[in-house]
């Protein structure tokens, strides 16, 4: 039998067996041999924590000589229904709840490892190993928080604006603690995080790259800079703010999509329309779109490199003005006209990807484009641009790799596990959100924040990040990959008594209803094997 810790959530008066079934000291004894401090091991740093204080990481706390978990243990419940459970409400319009005691339906009840605590050291089982009956069938939840020191955060930033050149550093409060990777469709894309920023650096690095994960996942808005480029602050779900401006669209596609989505409704409005781009500027007499229209070409010579009829590269630096560049006034992208295909009258419209730039212009006497008020039926096909363009967000994605402790949790083979989620036999979740698993070796999954339970993660001062990670799966398969079977509770039991078996006081838990976006956790069973 594994031996318990400190964070097994036992009574004060629990008395503990040891490895060879001697009684040892109970929680009682140990507080009487100190009883000024407590020696929390739920990480590494193994804090001396003196009565009525928290540890450094403000997830444990000395209360009256007991070491507990000061953050509650978030249960989902997918139905509010009477009788089960009976759920009342914390304040009138919210969703949290408490359990009222009454029995509960496994099938509508999922433990997250929001607040669950850890499995540090890594001998010991998960703190809450779940047994539920769903549709005739038995199956175990693994429910644990996991120290992450390799870990990272993808965050996509729905922008034409330009950040920063590909590989420059992001910095926080001055510090590293992340970099500009490969731009995306209508999106920039930053690298933040990882190991190397929470451990190859300085202590300060460490920690403030840590606290700004920390922030991130949580969905609260954080100030970043970018090396050569841009100021950002982003926050999850919401719109980011470029230099002090706060965006407002993401583009409908570049300027050669833009030209042949619109090009038919631009057709006999515009003698030329130029969309101008960052990466593709499109013109619509040479574009394909426009040939078959049998539009007259209308002699416009455009700077930069020429792709293919109608397509542009490079026709200005990257920045903040038209379309991600950085022109303000968008005939500089203009290097002349041809005499013999143009004419005085010609009607000129140039727009960014979004719509939020536009000017019209007609030819005079000398070819030359002058601004004129922008026709109504033009600008309704500028204003559909601009419908088209979805609303400027930032994303943000946990991915975090699941090592020793988090594997030894759940069985005394580690190399099982792996293989049953890599044959969909387990379902992996974070906070009951639904997370990808990527192929190849390990166990590294990837989870979009905004489906997790508010306040999801928190940290250590080693430093690292912590998430709360679930693996749901038939209880024949728990059993066949070596699972702890010894410390699989009912459900009915868990909420009772918390976490191990504990004879005090339960473990505080809060309640919220499950997500409409998110899947049920344990799904149905043939889903997981």
């Amino acid at each position: 039998m594994t031996e318990h810790t400190k964070t097994d959530g036992l009574s004060a008066e629990t008395p503990v067996q040891g490895k060879e079934g001697d009684e040892v000291a109970s929680a009682a004894q140990a507080r009487a041999k100190s009883a000024a401090k407590i020696e929390c091991n739920a990480c590494p740093v193994l804090c001396q924590i003196s009565a009525g204080r928290s540890g450094a990481c403000d997830r444990y706390a000395n209360h009256e000589g007991v070491l507990i978990r000061v953050d509650p243990v978030l249960v989902l419940s997918r139905a509010l229904k009477t009788g089960e459970p009976a759920l009342v409400p914390f304040a009138p319009g919210t969703s949290d709840a408490v359990w009222s005691g009454d029995l509960v339906r496994g099938s509508d009840v999922f433990v997250t490892g929001v607040g669950s605590s850890t499995t540090y050291p890594d001998y010991k089982p998960a703190p809450f190993i779940v047994g539920s009956h769903i549709d005739g069938v038995d199956m175990v939840t693994v429910v644990t928080e996991g120290i992450f020191s390799y870990c990272s955060l993808k965050v996509k930033i729905d922008t034409d604006r330009y950040l920063g050149p590909e590989q420059a550093n992001v910095l926080c409060r001055g510090e590293v603690v992340g970099h500009v990777t490969t731009a995306e469709y209508g999106s920039q894309m930053l690298s933040l995080g990882g190991v190397h920023h929470l451990t190859g650096g300085s202590k300060k690095e460490g920690r403030v790259t840590m606290e700004m994960m920390q922030a991130l996942g949580n969905k609260q808005a954080t100030e970043l800079s970018i090396e050569g480029g841009a100021n950002l602050v982003i926050q999850a779900g919401r719109a980011p703010i470029v230099n002090g401006v706060e965006e407002q669209r993401m583009r409908v596609g570049c300027g050669s999509a833009a030209i042949g989505i619109f090009a038919q409704q631009f057709f006999e409005l515009a003698d030329e329309v130029v969309v101008v781009d960052d990466h593709i500027t499109g013109v619509l007499t040479e574009h394909q779109a426009g040939c078959c229209l049998n539009m007259r070409s209308s002699g416009i010579s455009i700077r930069g490199r020429r792709s293919t009829p109608g397509r542009y590269f490079q026709v200005a630096n990257p920045g903040t003005g038209w379309g991600g560049t950085d022109i303000s006034d968008p005939l500089d992208i203009i290097e002349k006209w041809d005499p013999k295909r143009a004419w005085p009258g010609l009607r000129l419209l140039m727009t960014s990807t979004t719509g939020e730039h536009v000017s019209w212009y007609v030819l005079d006497d000398q070819l030359i484009p002058k601004k004129m008020p922008i026709p109504e039926a033009v600008q309704t096909v500028v204003d559909r641009i601009g419908e088209n363009c979805e609303p400027s967000m930032t994303t943000v994605l946990f991915l975090g790799g699941a090592g020793g402790s988090l594997r030894a949790g759940v069985t005394n083979n580690p190399v099982l596990l792996t293989r049953a989620i890599k044959n969909a036999l387990v379902n992996v979740t974070c906070g009951g959100a639904p997370a990808y698993v990527w192929p190849g070796g390990g166990i590294t999954v990837m989870v979009d924040v905004m489906r997790m339970p508010d306040n999801s993660f928190g940290t250590v001062p080693t430093p690292a990040l912590v998430a709360p990670f679930e693996f749901s799966m038939r209880a024949d398969d728990f059993k066949k990959l070596g699972g702890h079977l010894d410390y699989v509770r009912p459900i009915e039991e868990v909420l009772r008594q918390g976490a191990w078996h504990s004879d005090g006081a339960p473990t505080d838990r809060r309640w919220v209803l499950q997500p409409s976006e998110n899947p049920w956790p344990l799904g149905q069973p043939p889903l997981l094997g």
